[in-house]
């Protein structure tokens, strides 16, 4: 039972993002538990549901009404528990594959857009004013941006140097501080370092915001914190990536 559950721990990815790291990534893997040793499901059914049940939220929301905000809250965390399952099953189970993995960041990617979009129409048809859309389209837009300017740099850095990416991911590589296996202060410590990731507004960040603000019926006051923080960390990443371009062009390529 023991090596069963440290084999699936050791799936959890160790970088997590802010909400996924201590919350619907342990869910996952407590669900995992289960589902690894049925053979019908698999890590690509787990994405398909993972995204319909996302569809499901975001109609939930454009219905409108208190009741379909809690239904559509409690929705999108389990898309996203879906969502930490599929690759913890994968790495389980050692089936990763590309397509997997495209069609995994392509339904992220697409359903941050159907919920925001539905938070939009839902905070316009309460106010009767164009502000929510456009804060939901600057904060989609900029998001989307986030996203394209690593991809971009990663392309251009490719051309100079094909292990660039293996380089990078050599980089990011950090040993495991917390966990099964480690005491209680260093989990604590872990819990509490993980906390400053809520300023990174990334997907994360996203699946608590939504839901709160559904909870809680404020999705105008949520769409100005997620507009402006995609405008600053899109704007920022831009920047960012472009400068690194620029310095690394300075550089010979080391063979």
């Amino acid at each position: 039972m023991t090596s069963k559950l440290e084999k699936l721990w050791a799936t959890k990815t160790k970088d997590d993002e802010w909400w996924s790291s201590f919350v619907t990534a342990p869910l996952a893997i407590a669900a995992n538990y289960i589902a690894v040793e049925r053979a019908w499901i698999t890590p690509n059914r787990i994405t398909l549901a993972s995204f319909l049940v996302a569809v499901l939220a975001a109609i939930c929301i454009v219905i409108g009404g208190q009741a379909n905000y809690i239904i559509a809250a409690v929705l999108i965390h389990l898309s996203h528990v879906l969502d930490c399952m599929d690759g913890q099953m994968a790495r389980y189970r050692q089936v990763s594959s590309a397509i997997g993995s495209y069609f995994d960041r392509l339904t992220d990617q697409v359903q941050v857009i159907l919920w925001f979009g539905a938070i939009g129409y839902a905070a316009y048809a309460q106010t009767l004013r164009v502000e929510p859309l456009i804060l939901a389209f600057i904060g989609v837009a900029f998001y989307g941006l986030r996203g394209y300017v690593k991809y971009v740099a990663i392309e251009i850095e490719m051309t100079r140097d094909s292990s660039y990416q293996t380089k990078m991911a050599q980089l990011k590589e950090t040993p495991a501080v917390a966990g099964l296996g480690f005491g209680f202060r260093a989990n604590a410590l872990w819990l509490f370092r993980e906390q400053s990731k809520i300023l990174g507004f990334d997907e994360g960040v996203f699946i608590f915001m939504l839901s709160a603000a559904l909870v809680l019926n404020a999705l105008t006051p949520m769409l100005w914190i997620f507009a402006v923080s995609q405008l600053f960390y899109g704007v920022f990443r831009a920047v960012q990536q472009g400068s690194q371009i620029g310095e690394n062009a300075k550089s010979p390529v080391k063979k």
